[in-house]
């Protein structure tokens, strides 16, 4: 019997369940069988305002008590991914030092490198996330545990449990667990009743007390960790993100602001923080400094050519939405456009993509002028040009194991990103694996070649338990060592209608 408080309970009894001794009854005509839900066992509107902000204090409650289930739930999934069974140093395909993700998103202790990865497809998330999830997990439960406690319990929220295992989990990895009790002991008490922030400023403060000399092992270490990142954010904006020592951002961001207002100065009416922006663009992209070359910025965009003429459409760049007005001002920008269309950009490529109008499967991908040459030879076998034979396809199966360039151009346009479930890596960094390995027979040809990021290509090829099969128009299954199966689609490619099927039993 779980107490859930305020006079409601949980009993649960464990027993397998037969649902052949269940005897099916007849619905009603009109009437749809469906799980219960908990609206209909506990009618909202039948509360009052006061019912209903207690129900929501007890559902926060219940929630809490999830989360701290589901940190055992990836704990004990955890620890039967060892990682004896993954490739060690000095092996073919062991991890290279120096390629870890950041703070935060190491492997959990003695787990498996690719654990995070089996983690993220089961709950359908990124790698990232869960990643993050397995550490917090295991900061509550080996190194928190009070906290823990206070979660399974009801009495500290998952916002608050999170936040205090992310402001520890660096020392959770390091320090002794009677010094880690000690933090404990002091910000627990009352934690409830703090902002996260506030309680992340606690234990921090709590933390260095305790050891500084470890807070500087562990600033040390983050700054190897320092990187610059992108992120997509909405209207066709994105948030560059730039991770570095305190000291260094403080500077660069002086350095910045003192260049904005000297412009504002001059009488330029635009809001400084659009001038910091022109700044930071300008030192970064056009350096002062004449004698070093230039840096020339690559995007992939992809779009219809409908898009170019209508004021809707598809369009993206780097694997983000546009709308077609800011797709036209960037190719006017990167004077991609002609009197007779698009045309390369200086410095650039320009490939069309010829897809199926039915599935939106990729058919070819062709340079203008290849284009060009086909519609004027039109048909070999029928010169007048009134039949249906196609007369550009996928580039055909070789019989060697490295895939042709223009193997590599039409997949790299078929499948965009890496195609692991959850992975948005780009193209650009990615290898092109054999679904089915060369090695045992594998065709190398479009239909049994996609694009993986580095990382998952050596999920594939060396985490034992992981099975990926592809189907010839690329839709790939992803089935993870626990049998949970996700399944990715060429982007672009729409899915079956199949509301025309027969029903069964056909």
């Amino acid at each position: 019997m779980f107490d859930l408080g305020g006079g409601y309970g949980v009993a649960v009894s464990v027993a397998p369940l037969e649902l052949s001794s269940w005897p099916e009854q007849p619905l009603p005509e009109g009437v749809t069988a469906r799980p219960s839900r908990l609206g209909d066992v506990l009618p909202v509107a039948a509360r009052s305002d006061a019912e209903i902000a207690a129900e929501l204090q007890r559902v926060v409650a219940v929630e809490s008590a999830l989360a701290a289930y589901k940190a055992e739930l990836v704990i004990g999934l955890a620890a039967r991914r060892p990682d004896t069974a993954d490739r060690q140093l000095g092996e073919p395909g062991a991890s290279a030092d120096g390629w870890l993700p950041g703070p935060g998103q190491e492997p959990v202790t003695r787990v498996s490198e690719f654990f995070a990865d089996e983690l993220a497809v089961v709950l359908n998330c990124s790698r990232t996330a869960a990643s993050l999830l397995a550490d917090t997990a295991w900061v509550l439960l080996e190194r928190l545990p009070a906290t823990w406690a206070a979660l399974a319990d009801g009495e500290l929220d998952w916002s608050r449990a999170r936040g205090l295992a992310a402001e520890l989990s660096d020392a959770a990895h390091e320090l002794e667990p009677a010094v880690m009790a000690r933090i404990e002991a002091a910000v627990l008490p009352g934690a409830a009743a703090l902002s996260i922030r506030t309680l992340r400023e606690r234990a921090r403060a709590e933390l260095e007390r305790l050891d500084d000399t470890a807070a500087d092992r562990r600033r040390k270490r983050a700054q190897r960790a320092s990187d610059v990142t992108v992120t997509p954010a909405r209207d066709g904006m994105a948030e560059l993100r730039v991770f570095l020592p305190r000291p260094l951002a403080a500077a660069i961001q002086d350095a910045v602001d003192r260049y904005a207002r000297l412009a504002k100065a001059d009488g330029d009416t635009s809001p400084i923080g659009l001038l910091r922006v022109g700044v930071l663009g300008d030192l970064v992209l056009r350096p002062w400094d004449e004698s070093r070359p230039p840096v020339t910025a690559h995007l992939t965009v992809h779009a219809d050519l409908a898009t170019l003429r209508n004021s809707c459409g598809d369009a993206e760049v780097d694997g983000q939405p546009i709308t077609a007005a800011h797709l036209r001002e960037l190719l006017e920008q990167l004077d991609a456009l002609c009197p007779g269309g698009l045309q390369a950009p200086a410095g650039g490529t320009l490939h069309l993509a010829l897809t199926d109008p039915v599935s939106g499967a990729l058919r070819a991908v062709l340079t203008r002028g290849e284009l060009e040459r086909l519609v004027r030879r039109g048909c070999p076998q029928h010169p007048d040009g009134r039949c249906g034979c196609p007369i550009v396809d996928s580039p055909g199966t070789v019989d060697r194991y490295r895939p042709t360039p223009a193997q590599r151009r039409y997949l790299s346009a078929r499948d965009r990103t890496c195609r692991h479930p959850g992975c948005r890596n780009s193209v650009a960094w990615a290898d092109l694996d054999h679904v089915v390995p060369h090695a045992d027979g594998g065709a190398t040809s479009c239909a049994n070649l996609c694009c993986l990021c580095r990382r998952h290509h050596r999920l594939k090829t060396h985490a034992p338990g992981w099975r990926f099969t592809m189907t010839a128009d690329g839709v790939l299954t992803v089935t993870t060592p626990s049998g949970i199966a996700r399944t990715t689609r060429p982007p672009g490619s729409r899915i079956p209608d199949r509301s025309d099927d027969d029903p069964p039993p056909f």
